[in-house]
């Protein structure tokens, strides 16, 4: 997965998130979240609360989704236990049916305990 990206000064709009492989997509989906969410590696500086739009390529949909999202997870450059620095953003209500959408991509994978990008 490409790093979302951006500068100190103009944060992005908008930013294109590529899960095309099903590990990648496991490693960044957050379950736990209401309406579930994605980990996306970053270095650039995000705020809690911060809405992004997002537009998911993900698997083999044939189209591109649009998704509004909202920071609700921040881990640092140099975090402990060498994490990936990135956020974690929570879809909105509009986009909870996505949820279901990416548990279906990974219905043999969610009781595995292979480390996330979160766990």
């Amino acid at each position: 997965m490409k790093q979302v990206t951006g500068n100190n000064k103009v944060r992005p709009k908008a930013a294109v998130v590529n899960l095309d492989r099903k590990e990648e997509l496991y490693k960044a989906y957050m379950p736990f979240l209401h309406h579930g969410g994605l980990f996306l590696p970053t270095r650039s500086n995000f705020r809690l609360g911060q809405t992004l739009s997002l537009m998911l390529n993900l698997m083999d949909e044939p189209e591109t989704i649009p998704v509004q999202a909202h920071v609700v997870w921040i881990t640092p450059e140099r975090a402990h236990g060498q994490r990936v620095a990135g956020i974690g953003v929570q879809f909105t209500e509009e986009h909870a049916l996505l949820r279901d959408k990416i548990e279906h991509y990974l219905s043999d994978q969610l009781d595995s305990e292979h480390p996330t990008h979160t766990f």
